[in-house]
């Protein structure tokens, strides 16, 4: 479990990411985190900025730069679209066995439960809405596989999602990835990115439990 934790430390290192196999090792983080249920521990996000970064700052010939961050865009998108597919066909095909499961420290059925009512609220949408918050990322695509969404309609909206998930993040980091200040503060950066990706979901629950307090009071 430590070395996994330390894995996970290191994915903040760009360093790091380009002397351990570098866009193969995101190319795997990314269909990992979007195609397996454990991946959702995976920091999608903070990846996809940092990969904008290595990218401005490789060295390349002139005029190769943009040529190189649309490569990577574009291979990491495929990655997460063949992850999402990865997940729909579980959903599809294990989905009664995996509502089904227990609740263990990496699984707990709520997960799905959240992701099946996000999913509900906004339609094939939630696909590509679902690529910019964690968790919910993970698991969109085997509730729309347990629903057995229509193929064709989530293969639109996946690759959507794939592109400007990817594409955003990606082409931010790449804006900011030689600023100075961003990288002595690249923790902070990252922290920053986690807070915006997770603040819908934070402030849901909030509103949520203060409308359930509401309701409570109401009835007494």
């Amino acid at each position: 479990m430590d070395i996994f934790f330390e894995f996970l430390n290191n994915l903040s290192n760009p360093d790091w990411i380009v002397s351990h196999g570098g866009l193969y090792l995101l190319l795997f983080i990314v269909f990992a985190e979007t195609g397996i249920m454990i991946g959702f521990l995976l920091p999608g996000d903070p990846l996809l900025f940092i990969a904008g970064m290595i990218v401005s700052n490789m060295t390349l010939s002139p005029g190769a730069e943009l040529p190189t961050l649309l490569s990577w865009i574009l291979l990491i998108s495929l990655s997460a679209v063949l992850g999402n597919f990865l997940g729909y066909w579980c959903g599809k095909v294990f989905g009664t066995r995996i509502m089904g499961m227990k609740d263990t420290w990496f699984f707990k059925r709520h997960y799905i439960v959240k992701a099946q009512e996000f999913y509900e609220k906004r339609g094939g949408g939630a696909i590509v809405l679902a690529r910019f918050l964690p968790v919910v990322r993970t698991f969109a695509p085997i509730v729309a596989g347990i629903v057995k969404m229509d193929f064709k309609k989530f293969v639109i909206y996946n690759i959507l999602g794939a592109v400007i998930w990817a594409g955003s993040l990606m082409t931010l980091g790449y804006l900011l990835g030689e600023n100075p200040w961003v990288q002595r503060n690249l923790e902070f950066v990252i922290l920053g990115i986690v807070l915006l990706a997770t603040a819908p979901v934070i402030l849901k629950a909030v509103v949520g439990r203060g409308k359930v307090k509401t309701s409570v009071r109401d009835a007494d």
